[in-house]
């Protein structure tokens, strides 16, 4: 019978973690971890994300702000502030909450952050920390997933994992991590041949593409662990993953909901990453 795997409770118990780390370290070094989080526009999706990190850094003990900018805001502006961010020793943790408007550079700002702030673990600086196998602050929903494996006792190890997509946010590092723990890795997107296929031969699924019910369930191997990435919103206005659901949960092992499954740990690892910023940067 089908387990979900529930992210709110594990985000619950990370943040629970989180929290007993940020007192140890205000206790010692007599302040809290530092997260401040950049805001261009007034993109309403990405609003409810930052007031959501916002409320989540509080709860754990982290001294949190948020720099909300007018969507007209110039990118000589914009990179102003992050090199102003990047000298303050009392922040620890800088986030710029993509995507930005249109005139702006993702990638040009994402740059600019000092490697050792870069909570989010997008810097090339991190990413190459992660091609190599070095320690560094990573991705914060492939570091989700990786917790939830853990959690559930699936070792990646000797086990053939798909993983759908290729992005740089969810795709290449969540394929770097499970290589990194001994499994077989077959990176899939919408154009993969045979994709049915490569499905069905897979121990660990993993989701990210950005299409709604792309894996069908009959194509689930029995037993198998899915983590459902997507989030894709319906005519109906309600919320689905890139697997359908409901015919996957009769085939999986494991399976994550959509909503409630990976979302929350993603917020629950960007806390935690910036704990270890905050750790990194005293020693």
């Amino acid at each position: 019978m089908v387990q979900l795997i529930d992210g709110k409770a594990l985000a619950k118990e990370v943040r629970a973690e989180v929290k007993t780390r940020a007192d140890a370290f205000r206790a010692t070094h007599n302040r809290s971890p530092g997260l401040h989080v950049v805001l261009v526009g007034d993109d309403p999706a990405s609003q409810v994300y930052v007031r959501n990190k916002e409320r989540a850094a509080a709860k754990a003990g982290i001294e949190g702000r948020v720099h909300r900018l007018p969507a007209e805001t110039s990118e000589a502006d914009l990179l102003a502030l992050v090199f102003e961010l990047n000298g303050d020793d009392h922040i620890d943790g800088i986030l710029v909450q993509l995507p930005l408007p249109d005139h702006l550079h993702d990638q040009s700002i994402v740059d600019a952050i000092d490697p050792a702030k870069d909570v989010d673990g997008l810097h090339p600086f991190n990413s190459g920390l992660l091609v190599v196998g070095r320690k560094g602050l990573r991705p914060c929903t492939p570091s989700g997933c990786m917790r939830m494996l853990e959690h559930v006792g699936c070792d990646p190890k000797g086990k053939r994992a798909l993983v759908l997509g290729r992005s740089t946010l969810v795709g290449k590092p969540i394929a770097l991590m499970l290589l990194e723990k001994h499994a077989t890795v077959t990176i899939a997107h919408s154009r993969t041949e045979d994709l049915a296929e490569r499905v069905r031969e897979s121990d660990i699924v993993i989701a990210a593409v950005g299409r709604a019910n792309l894996v069908q369930g009959d194509w689930i191997k029995d037993g198998a662990v899915v983590i459902d990435v997507g989030i894709n919103r319906l005519d109906d206005g309600t919320l689905t993953g890139d697997v359908d659901f409901d015919g996957a949960k009769d085939r999986a092992a494991y399976i994550t909901p959509v909503p409630g499954g990976v979302g929350p740990m993603t917020i629950a690892m960007l806390l935690s990453n910036t704990v270890d910023a905050a750790e990194a940067r005293i020693m």
